[in-house]
């Protein structure tokens, strides 16, 4: 893979989990939604398909196929939370609950693949080696407690905290990119 398209992923793996961060600090401080941050969670999950399938090429050939499946699986939820922040704007969805509450078990189910994709692709990243392993260990440690805190009752804004992990360690990973590209 060439330098520029390393870069690209680098800074895309950067970019948009920082950016979907600071969109969950801005609900969390808010108490909810407002356009602002709708449409800086839309620009943030946006690019995160084509950051995951970049995630995945960084590491070929150390990582497995179950990389490739879990970073498309992954990816393809991330279509679908795109298309819930388009929902709450256009609907003037207050709120993660309401939004919640409106889509109900589609949103539930991608929740499900977000994990399933994500366990996948931590996991044989993890494995590979091409990133540093802390990286990984941040990303499923995320995976975990977002879906951990799917079972216990608390406000949803905690999602935001597995979430915060999922996100270090895919800015983990492009900061590894950044730094192993000459």
């Amino acid at each position: 893979m060439d330098r520029a398209t390393q870069r690209v992923i680098a800074i895309g793996a950067i970019g948009a989990p920082l950016l979907h961060s600071v969109t969950d600090l801005m609900e969390w401080l808010q108490g909810g939604f407002s356009p602002l941050q709708l449409w800086l969670n839309y620009l943030a999950f946006l690019p995160l398909p084509a950051i995951m399938i970049g995630l995945y090429a960084v590491q070929r050939p150390g990582i497995s196929r179950a990389g490739l499946a879990g970073a498309a699986i992954y990816g393809f939820a991330f279509i679908y939370f795109t298309f819930t922040t388009l929902t709450a704007l256009a609907g003037h969805v207050l709120s993660y609950a309401e939004l919640w509450k409106e889509l109900g078990l589609t949103y539930t189910a991608h929740g499900a693949l977000m994990i399933v994709g994500g366990a996948l692709f931590g996991y044989s990243s993890f494995r590979a080696r091409v990133f540093p392993a802390w990286t990984s260990v941040l990303f499923l440690t995320g995976l975990g407690l977002n879906l951990l805190l799917t079972f216990v009752p608390v406000d949803d804004l905690y999602q935001t905290l597995g979430t915060s992990l999922r996100n270090a360690g895919l800015i983990g990973m492009g900061w590894a990119i950044w730094r192993m590209t000459p």
